[in-house]
């Protein structure tokens, strides 16, 4: 009984730890995709590009994903400082992501 107790909670621990990590299976239609009409003077095109696709596959590979739009240009500067070491983001990344969910700013 024991030993079917321990698998039941080994199989349990491992389908929360699989299911914790799981690639966010949101769609991604609600993100804005960056126009020449975002680009600013602090912002290129390819920049806000680059920083959606960062956004969405590194920060969305392990938890749901957040519209750019849900927080302060001054809360994500806090969100990624604390984030992007946990993502792996490089400074140079960590700017592009940056630029995207700040629309630029």
């Amino acid at each position: 009984m024991k030993r079917l107790k321990f698998y039941v909670l080994f199989a349990a621990v491992n389908l929360l730890l699989f299911a914790s990590c799981a690639k966010n299976s949101n769609s991604t239609d609600s993100y804005y995709t960056p126009t020449a009409a975002n680009v600013t003077s602090k912002a290129t095109l390819s920049e806000l590009q680059q920083g959606r696709d960062l956004y969405l596959g590194k920060c969305g590979a392990c938890h749901q994903i957040y519209s750019p739009d849900s927080f302060t240009a001054s809360d994500w500067q806090s969100i990624l400082s604390m984030m992007a070491p946990r993502a792996g983001l490089s400074a140079a990344n960590t700017v592009l992501v940056s630029k995207y969910v700040t629309r630029g700013k």
